[in-house]
């Protein structure tokens, strides 16, 4: 699991939508639909279900999201020190 993907995975969370967060990370969203996709198959547990115009994470995918910001935080922390 590389935190890139953990990025983009709250990116996505955090919009609720996988267009507008490919958008602002700069990658395509069919890369990035890709990309938790593996996160998911990764993971062995379903993150979120799509709607028409955006994504619900499940009870897994909002503990994934705290634990992901968790870690996000903690590189930014070490990477200023």
């Amino acid at each position: 699991m590389e935190l890139r993907v953990l990025k983009y995975f709250v990116e996505a969370a955090r919009d609720e939508n996988i267009t507008k967060a490919a958008a602002r990370l700069h990658v395509s969203q069919s890369s990035l639909t890709r990309q938790l996709h593996n996160l998911e198959e990764e993971i062995g547990k379903k993150l979120y279900t799509r709607s028409n115009y955006k994504i619900i994470l499940t009870p897994e995918g909002l503990l994934l999201k705290k634990h992901a910001q968790e870690m996000l935080e903690l590189e930014e922390k070490i990477l200023l020190d």
